[in-house]
């Protein structure tokens, strides 16, 4: 490994892996750092992937590094990185990962990290988390189709997100954890729509090895339900890059069509931008405008950051 790149990407999700690709096939010496810590690590299937429907994620991140990882151009690395600060004709990057440590300097940065999700506190929400019950909807909503579902959420766009899966099922109950607001508007389209809604605190959710079972209330009462979805809170954690980066009133990384932040150099892609999470396939497609803009900005040449 060098010291010195034309970018490093930060990230080895579908965003960051496709990011990658295209540079190095742009002949850009890249560095592609992982921490190797998915989201979407509990998720066995993902869907809506042109040629590879129903894969793992898992299974998709290999691949993908593969391909990265087989051109000259591309070093790839297992690394946390703690900063990203500029520095004269760029930007210095730095990670730690079991002792070892990555230090670097390049042109231009991609931060391609994706999130991290907060959960409702419910006991046994993880160990349905990928099988019964899942985040998102355009992404599991086929495989839920005509089940009885439950929509497990404290933010105030339940309403949305409800009318949503109302178009996979006729029997969904929207959970509020008595956290989440609905207004009267959301309570009369929900209603027209069929939804119902149960204000109620929750206790956890119950099942067995075939999966979900139900919802419990914290009076005790059990809804039954086989499947659902969560709507997580979602945290961009970016502490360790050193710039000012524009967040909008969610957290996300404000950007150009194209990726780019507003420090000459740094770009972001993926889930860390608006609108947050979204389809594996989206998130790549993103990946790959970004990388021509890097290309393009390097050809043209990157005032310094």
């Amino acid at each position: 490994m060098t010291d010195r790149y034309d970018v490093v990407v930060v990230g080895a999700g579908p965003a960051g892996l496709s990011a990658a690709l295209n540079l190095v096939r742009a002949r850009r010496r890249v560095l592609l750092i992982d921490a190797n810590r998915p989201r979407n690590a509990a998720t066995l299937r993902s869907h809506g992937f042109l040629t590879r429907d129903g894969v793992s994620p898992l299974e998709l991140r290999k691949l993908g590094r593969a391909e990265v990882e087989a051109y000259d151009e591309a070093t790839v690395v297992q690394s946390v990185v703690d900063e990203v600060s500029p520095e004269a004709d760029g930007w210095r990057v730095h990670g730690t990962w079991r002792g070892s440590e990555v230090a670097v300097s390049t042109r231009a940065v991609v931060i391609a990290t994706g999130l991290r999700e907060e959960f409702p506190s419910l006991p046994s929400l993880r160990a349905f988390y990928g099988t019964s019950v899942h985040s998102c909807v355009e992404c599991d909503g086929y495989e839920k189709a005509g089940e009885p579902l439950a929509l497990i959420g404290e933010t105030d766009d339940l309403a949305d997100r409800a009318l949503l899966v109302a178009s996979w099922t006729d029997d969904l109950v929207v959970f509020t954890n008595g956290v989440a607001v609905l207004t009267d508007g959301d309570r009369g389209r929900l209603a027209s729509s069929g939804v119902r809604v149960d204000e109620r605190p929750l206790d956890d959710l119950e099942g067995d090895r075939s999966g979900l079972t139900g919802v419990r209330l914290a009076d005790g009462d059990v809804v039954p339900r086989t499947g659902g979805f969560v709507r997580p809170r979602w945290h961009v954690d970016l502490d360790w890059v050193d710039a000012a980066l524009e967040r909008d009133v969610d957290g996300f990384v404000v950007v150009d069509r194209a990726g780019r932040t507003g420090a000459a150099g740094l770009y972001a892609v993926g889930d860390v931008t608006p609108p947050g999470p979204e389809q594996l396939i989206v998130a790549a497609g993103a990946g790959a405008v970004t990388a021509a803009a890097v290309h393009r900005d390097l050809v043209g040449g990157l005032r310094t950051a």
